[in-house]
């Protein structure tokens, strides 16, 4: 049997548990104003992750609209940041 290190037993772990997206909101949320910068941050009221399905909530329909233009793009920078394809869609609420 083969030993792992702690950090790629919880890696593995986390990889066939249903905690990875909670976990990945949690990551976005910490680094959600570098992402996307500060005024887009201001402005986002929630973040999650649902099936590879990144929804972002905000109450500025302005804002709401860039951020559909902005899909790809933000899939792109979150996928970046988080090192993995994590992200396959974003909705805007």
């Amino acid at each position: 049997m083969a030993e792992l290190s702690m950090q790629d037993a919880l890696q593995q772990f986390l990889k066939n548990s249903r905690l990875k997206s909670g976990i990945q909101a949690l990551q976005i949320e910490d680094v959600w104003e570098k992402i996307m910068g500060k005024t887009i941050a201001k402005y986002t009221d929630k973040i999650t992750i649902i099936n590879q399905v990144l929804y972002i909530q905000s109450q500025v329909a302005p804002l709401k609209n860039e951020l559909m233009y902005q899909k790809a793009k933000i899939i792109e920078r979150v996928n970046e940041e988080l090192g993995e394809a994590a992200i396959k869609d974003v909705v805007i609420k």
